[in-house]
């Protein structure tokens, strides 16, 4: 399926196509456009539009793109959700929503500044999305089982989220 955004992609339209190439369509393909041939392209090439005017995958009152593609395919992973208030926050300018939006934004603008176009862009974000990710679950794990990490040192803590994270990927 081809999928289609605005050119000069940020923090919103780096993050939906991690999402939707590891939760919707793993051989997902990205065309970005000027906002004024979307509609076009669409037709054209039979893509679904996302973070754009008008669309159904766009922001939607206090709710970005992202949340967007997660209410529609019904995304339901509890990481995800966390990573969501990330992109909402950085890509709303409501840094305060999440420590780590500001971050996030700022690797974004420096990605599309360096980057030679969005499909680079694009690539280099993945990895960050991933780090995301993985960070939220950590975070979850160590929520569900405080009392016991506590009493870890340092080598079995990490040991124990390590494989707590294993037996998330089976």
């Amino acid at each position: 399926m081809k999928w289609v955004t605005r050119q000069y992609v940020h923090v919103d339209r780096t993050a939906c196509p991690w999402l939707i190439k590891r939760f919707v369509d793993q051989k997902a393909g990205f065309l970005f456009v000027p906002v004024e041939k979307i509609e076009e392209t669409v037709k054209k090439e039979k893509a679904i539009p996302y973070d754009a005017p008008g669309v159904e995958l766009g922001h939607h009152g206090d709710k970005c793109s992202f949340d967007a593609v997660v209410e529609k395919y019904k995304i339901k992973d509890p990481a995800v959700l966390e990573v969501a208030k990330i992109v909402r926050a950085a890509d709303t300018d409501k840094m305060e929503m999440a420590p780590e939006a500001s971050g996030l934004e700022a690797v974004m603008t420096g990605f599309g500044i360096v980057s030679k176009d969005d499909y680079e862009t694009i690539a280099k974000a993945s990895p960050v999305y991933d780090a995301f990710y993985t960070n939220c679950k950590l975070k979850l794990i160590r929520e569900k089982f405080k009392a016991e990490i506590e009493k870890l040192d340092r080598k079995e803590r990490r040991e124990f989220l390590k494989k707590k994270l294993e037996i998330g990927r089976a």
